[in-house]
């Protein structure tokens, strides 16, 4: 019995442990997309870096496209391109 109890407490620091890595809050900066400058502004292809970067601000693109500033920047032709070239469909908010 006493085993048992040490492994259900096992198992519950490793689900809580498991569980908080997704808790991370994403930071809305579209200075973030920074590495995506060249392929929003011509015809280059995403580097890694602005795929992962376009990845992990996927929460905040409804925000940008929102902002008048920077809508045009986010919806125009070569970072649509840029958005499915690295699998990131471009929501429709």
């Amino acid at each position: 019995m006493k085993s048992f109890i040490m492994v259900a407490c096992a198992i519950l620091v490793i689900m809580i442990l498991a569980g908080s890595k997704g808790a991370t809050a994403v930071t809305c900066s579209p200075t973030e997309l920074s590495p995506c400058i060249a392929a929003f502004t011509s015809s280059a292809p995403p580097s890694a870096a602005c795929c992962g970067k376009l990845k992990q601000q996927k929460p905040c693109l409804c925000g940008y496209i929102r902002n008048p500033t920077l809508k045009q920047y986010v919806t125009s032709p070569n970072a649509r391109k840029v958005s499915r070239s690295c699998g990131v469909p471009v929501p429709k908010c």
